[in-house]
């Protein structure tokens, strides 16, 4: 994503080797953009920001406990806990999401 190469140029980690072009740059995961003189044109894309969010749809629950376990259980698991609706797990896994 473009906004993930925002980087502010001294801040940028070298991704490619002395040389390398804007195409190898770009196939190796890298951002390139060469308008700043001495620091690294090919460079590290800033980590996505991702949160985790427990999913609202009780039929895309992934089972994260057992029968009967304790909401405490539960979110000692790092897991999400919601006691209903019936026939689907009341302690699930979360969701990560992109912000």
């Amino acid at each position: 994503a473009k906004c993930q190469c925002k980087v502010v140029p001294k801040q940028r980690t070298n991704c490619g080797y002395p040389g390398i072009s804007a195409a190898e740059c770009k196939k190796i995961g890298c951002c390139f953009n060469a308008s700043v003189p001495s620091v690294p044109w090919c460079y590290n894309p800033k980590q996505k920001k991702v949160k985790k969010v427990c999913p609202n749809d009780p039929y895309t629950r992934i089972n994260c406990g057992y029968p009967a376990i304790t909401a405490k259980d539960c979110t000692r698991r790092g897991c999400c806990f919601r006691a209903h609706p019936a026939g689907v797990p009341w302690c699930f896994y979360h969701r990560t999401v992109e912000e």
